[in-house]
């Protein structure tokens, strides 16, 4: 079973998403794991909706790195989880580079949504720099291991890696077939090497960046690739469903 996670980001209003909510609910009839990364204003309604729909998942964009008190505008874990929230993303590269968050923010946010029994999406990934400077390998291996510093190994089954190359998200240009199973066998060798063989083939890996319904099935198919992480290509509904329907099992 292959994971799609749609981030839908900073778009759709309540009634937006309760009609794109409305539509996915009632079509989509594949037995892969679909995870609906919502805005805020949206969750509680994706809790409705999205309740007992089997593989439909809600997620949250966000986390706040601390559990409570004087953080205003932020959300934390147990208000999450309160809403039926399933899965977190973390360290996606809007909130690295736009809000400066680093490994150590990114660590305190994995630990806390794992303590409120939610799954993690950690994204990681290059920039066009590091990738012109062949520095994939190393950049990859410091964003796994800042993230996931003190975390047990059992805790890791909650853990899903998107590999997202950052010069590819919402640029249209989609890494080649090659340079994903490279990047996931670097992934793997670096669980590997911090925790053990079996947590390496076990972790779930996604990759997300410039996927469309053109090439989905293709970088679902790359060896070591679990599933996808779908920016723009999720916001509308129709050429979503039209994404999941050419995905294989």
């Amino acid at each position: 079973m292959k994971t799609i996670i749609a981030n839908l980001k900073m778009n759709k209003t309540y009634d937006e998403t309760k009609q794109y909510l409305s539509i996915i609910v009632t079509q989509y009839n594949k037995k892969n794991e679909v995870v609906l990364a919502l805005p805020y204003t949206s969750l509680a309604l994706g809790k409705f909706l999205l309740e007992g729909k089997g593989n439909l998942k809600l997620a949250s964009q966000n986390i706040c790195d601390e559990e409570r008190d004087q953080n205003t505008g932020e959300i934390s874990g147990e208000m999450l989880r309160s809403v039926g929230v399933e899965y977190v993303i973390v360290g996606h590269s809007d909130r690295r580079e736009k809000y400066k968050e680093n490994g150590k923010t990114i660590n305190k946010k994995i630990k806390i949504a794992l303590k409120n029994a939610m799954g993690v999406i950690l994204c990681i990934g290059e920039n066009e720099l590091e990738k012109k400077n062949k520095k994939e390998e190393v950049v990859l291996k410091s964003q796994i291991e800042e993230a996931l510093s003190g975390l047990y190994e059992n805790e890791l089954e909650k853990v899903i890696i998107a590999y997202e190359p950052i010069w590819a998200i919402g640029t249209g240009k989609s890494a080649a077939l090659r340079d994903v199973e490279n990047a996931v066998k670097a992934i793997r060798k670096t669980i590997k090497d911090d925790f053990s063989l079996n947590a390496s083939e076990s972790i779930k890996i996604v990759y997300g960046g410039s996927a469309n319904t053109r090439n989905a099935n293709l970088f679902c198919g790359c060896n070591g690739v679990d599933g996808l992480l779908i920016g723009k290509e999720s916001l509308d509904e129709d050429k979503f469903l039209k994404l999941l329907s050419t995905i294989s099992k």
